[in-house]
């Protein structure tokens, strides 16, 4: 739990805002991370031995289909086009028709053998570090509150994303560079920025939108030719800052600006550094597709490889958005076989790369990389050949630091429509991921409107059949 404030009226009680009041020239932001602890997070030792020091968050925007993904079932093949055998529950557009056959086949991968289906050839390949959870379920079937649940464990706008509760409690041995990277392939996700925000959070840990191109993040290049006039705009900046401390008293805001420009100044060199991939091998470059044919899969080749150097630099919580396509994201409510094709070759090479080249390095078990959207689709048509959308039993996945690959947690049923064994929630999908960075689920709290506020709310139980 955070600790209360000093009061800032006693004398001897020299609080973080009072230390950047008192301090000159702009370093507050340096004396506010020493206060802070060594890695920059409120917490100045991890709850136990952590399995994982960074997350890559891999966002399938729209909800895929379980069904036509990591969730066979023979059964919709042997009733296509009939009657939908159970009571279907109210869907986005109510426009519901038959059962409908996955147009794919499914195929075991790996020595472990979990069926995949062809829209992931390559991701099949790597299987045996994967755990399939095919019992994922979320409370919301439509994509803005089913965003901000899957993002901040709430279904309303306003809450701390979980990349800013992982950069709250566990700051960054890298100085240089965020704590929470958003990598925007093209697409936000409905719900918008918001889905990245700090909330009630301090504002330093907001996330860091890097988008694709020579520029990654607005302003993060010197203004100024000449370093000196830089240097000197910055300073001039942060005395201002300390000033308006000094003379209007304490205020967050003014805090996480001074910490945000000290930042700045530091990314103006890392961040060029990060993004120069010329030092990249040519072998690297193709495992990853950036010498694909198709744009959207070199733009999420590159966004993975980028993900893999920002975890190297230390960096604790990354989230690929996906590249902006010809259709509709993962939400295909018609062309199902067209669109979802389409979204799988954009980002099937770039995943396997990732986890290829996470291994050959030894950083797959120090990293945990996760796979979701914020739901999944229904088993039966909209309309002629689509699905709608389905919270009510889907497919996610988890690899790398300390996850169990090579197994399938968890069921649906027959149809693949509802979990029915070992349900698993966004509050144990937050649960376990904190787990796994050396966090306590329960003990990670901010005091906000007079109690003490987690990620997890009042839920959520660590995943522990998928942990090695």
């Amino acid at each position: 739990m955070r600790p209360p404030p000093s009061d800032p009226r006693s004398a001897s009680a020299l609080t973080r805002r009072d230390a950047l009041a008192r301090t000159a020239h702009g370093f507050g932001g340096l004396a506010l991370l020493s206060l802070l602890g060594p890695r920059g997070g409120v917490l100045s030792a991890l709850h136990h031995v952590p399995r994982a020091r960074s997350v890559i968050f891999l966002y399938m925007d729209g909800g895929p289909s379980q069904v036509d993904t990591f969730d066979p079932k023979p059964r919709l093949q042997r009733e296509d086009g009939q009657r939908f055998g159970l009571k279907m529950e109210p869907t986005q557009f109510n426009n519901n028709g038959g059962t409908l056959a996955s147009p794919w086949k499914f195929a075991p991968r790996g020595q472990c053998g979990t069926p995949v289906s062809d829209l992931f050839p390559h991701v099949g390949t790597c299987m045996d570090d994967i755990a399939v959870v095919r019992s994922m379920v979320a409370d919301f079937s439509e994509h803005t509150n089913g965003n901000y649940f899957l993002h901040t464990g709430i279904g309303l706008q306003g809450r701390p994303s979980m990349g800013a509760w992982i950069s709250y409690g566990l700051g960054s041995p890298n100085r240089d560079l965020p704590t929470f990277v958003v990598l925007n392939g093209g697409l936000i996700p409905p719900g918008g920025l918001d889905c990245f925000n700090t909330g009630f959070l301090p504002a330093s840990h907001q996330g860091s939108i890097f988008k694709a191109g020579e520029q990654p993040v607005a302003n993060v290049l010197p203004r100024e030719q000449h370093p000196g006039l830089q240097r000197n705009k910055l300073d001039l900046i942060r005395a201002l800052d300390d000033e308006v401390v000094r003379q209007v008293g304490p205020d967050d805001g003014i805090e996480s600006a001074i910490v945000n420009y000290e930042l700045a100044a530091r990314m103006q060199l890392a961040v060029p550094e990060l993004m120069d991939l010329s030092g990249e091998s040519a072998a690297t470059r193709r495992l990853y597709g950036l010498d694909a044919d198709f744009e959207p899969a070199r733009i999420y080749g590159r966004q993975c490889l980028i993900a893999r150097r920002l975890v190297e630099r230390g960096v604790p919580f990354v989230e690929l958005t996906c590249p902006r396509l010809d259709t509709d994201r993962w939400d295909q409510h018609s062309r199902l076989r067209r669109d979802h094709e389409l979204n799988a070759r954009a980002v099937d090479q770039g995943i396997a790369g990732l986890l290829k080249d996470l291994r050959s390095r030894g950083l797959l078990d120090s990293t945990l990389v996760v796979f979701a959207g914020e739901f999944g689709r229904t088993p039966f048509a909209q309309g002629r050949d689509g699905r709608d959308h389905n919270p009510f039993g889907f497919s996610i996945w988890l690899a790398g630091g300390g996850i169990r690959g090579g197994i399938v947690h968890g069921a649906t049923d027959d149809y693949g429509y509802k979990a029915i064994v070992d349900r698993v929630t966004v509050h144990d999908l937050h649960a376990t991921m904190l787990h796994l960075l050396g966090v306590d689920h329960t003990r990670l709290t901010y005091r906000f409107s007079g109690r003490d506020i987690r990620l997890t709310d009042v839920y959520g139980e660590v995943l522990a059949p998928v942990l090695a």
